[in-house]
């Protein structure tokens, strides 16, 4: 009688465990739907609401500059690599890179695969045949469970994996833009960053949704030699 009481209440749970899920996912919906960010991009053609995040951050400190070398790590849909072709004309290189597929962009050079792989790397060295590189951008985050304790280690390795990346093909002066989400490891972080770039300042983009554990670390100023 108890292990059927006990199933009872386990089946019970996972029901309510679902239910809550879909409920959730309802509400992520009707938000998205109703967000004015997702209108705009849709009204205007974009591949999604972060490239005005990516706008905001850009214009305010005037990344940009006419025959930069780009790269757009976590790029998929395309949002980033989309703005940045759109505001630099036909200068300059757009290389993107993600795990998930992209459907093509005119003037962006894009590399499908798991950045997380020594592989994949050595594909995107290839593919820039050592130029340097002026910005590296990474909008990079993992599949998220909702479990911070998973979430926010799989989001720091990321994260570091693409400091690797800036410290080692990012010129002298050079700038990095990268998404970060507040919690462990947040801070040593940045302090990391610190001691690679002149300038580092963090950034929370209107687009950015409140609730959002998420900002942008803004590195600028690439040392030569890490301090």
């Amino acid at each position: 009688m108890a292990v059927h009481t006990a199933a009872g209440r386990l089946a019970r749970s996972s029901c309510m465990s679902r239910s809550s899920r879909s409920k959730s996912s309802h509400r992520w919906l009707r938000e998205h739907f109703a967000d004015p960010y997702v209108k705009k991009a849709q009204a205007e053609g974009l591949r999604s609401r972060a490239a005005y995040k990516l706008e905001e951050l850009i214009e305010r400190d005037r990344l940009l500059k006419p025959g930069m070398v780009v790269v757009d790590l976590g790029a998929a849909p395309g949002g980033w690599s989309q703005y940045v072709r759109q505001a630099m004309g036909d200068s300059g290189r757009v290389v993107a890179l993600d795990i998930l597929e992209m459907p093509p962009l005119a003037g962006v050079e894009f590399l499908h695969g798991d950045f997380r792989e020594e592989a994949v790397l050595s594909q995107l060295e290839t593919l820039l045949d050592g130029q340097r590189v002026d910005l590296v951008l990474s909008d990079m985050a993992p599949n998220m469970s909702g479990v911070d304790a998973v979430d926010q280690p799989r989001a720091m390795y990321l994260a570091e994996l693409a400091m690797d990346f800036a410290d080692g093909h990012l010129r002298p002066g050079g700038t990095f833009l990268i998404k970060l989400f507040q919690g462990v490891g947040f801070d040593d972080y940045v302090r990391e960053l610190r001691r690679r770039y002149d300038r580092v300042v963090i950034r929370k983009p209107a687009a950015s949704r409140k609730r959002s554990p998420e900002v942008y670390a803004l590195a600028q100023g690439k040392r030569a030699q890490i301090k």
